[in-house]
């Protein structure tokens, strides 16, 4: 059975505005930058009778921004199946309705899934309004395989369920996105190292769109390292990004022994050193320190 989407004309034809009757806009908001939001997200949040949001708070401060004053209903994973059901009455009453999330795009490890599988289950109109959303963002500049990836969202905050969730996904053969918070990233990555391998290909990518964004390179090894030395600080939300279980952060023995040479030659400092060739090698930081520490003793 099709959905009563189809067929519908597009939203903007119904008397010059952007929603319908009935309709769920599931409306996807900027990460961070302000900037990112469309002129389509911000005509639609306009024209709907209220918005479900999982946080007032947060959500007014958005749409004070965008000029938006419309009503707010809370919408979280404490009260969503409740909420939705009260929703889902009201668009059968024939108002319309945005779903926003504190963050990118509502239902992607965020509330929102319960009400969108409530109102398909009623036959009721949902439509994307598309925008941000941080697991792509930060995939299609990881330099990562995209093709295919595994969305994971965040892992259990128990350290035994990390890890046997992990063990799990040791051997997906698809490249590993995850979500994180800043006060479990270093267990997050740690537990990854010890169940994935440590000389997975890896990246972080931190605090997208805003100010201090920074993507992270390297084994996952490596990349615990930069955690540690603080070189990636432990701030700011995270997707953390895996290689598949083929794929290893290897590079040819030349090659890492030429920029050892190298950084030797300039007079860079043997913990420098092992840090930079980590990153970018298979070799671990203690391995690299080692290397350094016995061609200085051959010298």
């Amino acid at each position: 059975m099709s959905s009563p989407n189809a067929g519908s004309r597009p939203a903007g034809e119904t008397g010059g505005r952007w929603v319908e009757p009935g309709h769920l806009y599931v409306v996807a908001t900027p990460i961070g930058n302000l900037a990112d939001i469309s002129e389509r997200a911000v005509s639609v949040l306009k024209g709907v009778d209220f918005i479900a949001c999982e946080d007032t708070r947060h959500a007014r401060v958005l749409l004070d921004h965008l000029g938006v004053r419309r009503e707010l209903v809370a919408l979280h994973e404490h009260n969503e199946r409740g909420a939705s059901e009260s929703i889902a009455r009201r668009l059968a009453d024939g108002q319309s309705a945005a779903l926003i999330s504190d963050a990118g795009t509502p239902a992607i490890s965020d509330p929102g899934e319960v009400l969108v599988r409530v109102l398909v289950d009623a036959g009721l109109p949902v439509v994307p309004v598309p925008g941000a959303s941080a697991v792509i963002a930060a995939l299609s500049a990881s330099g990562l395989p995209a093709r295919p990836f595994w969305f994971e969202g965040f892992l259990p905050a128990q350290d035994k369920a990390r890890r046997d969730r992990l063990d799990r996904l040791a051997d997906v053969e698809a490249t590993l996105v995850f979500y994180e918070a800043p006060h479990r990233i270093v267990k997050c990555v740690a537990a990854a190292a010890e169940r994935l391998g440590g000389d997975r290909r890896a990246v972080l990518a931190r605090e997208l769109t805003k100010r201090f964004e920074q993507f992270a390179h390297g084994s996952l090894e490596a990349l615990v390292g930069e955690l540690a030395d603080g070189d990636v600080p432990a701030r700011g939300e995270f997707v953390f990004m895996v290689a598949p279980a083929d794929a290893r952060a290897e590079a040819p023995a030349a090659e890492a022994e030429a920029l050892i040479s190298a950084l030797i030659e300039e007079g860079v400092a043997p913990k420098t050193i092992a840090r930079v060739v980590s990153r970018t090698t298979s070799l671990s930081r203690n391995a690299v320190y080692a290397e350094v520490l016995a061609r200085r003793k051959e010298s």
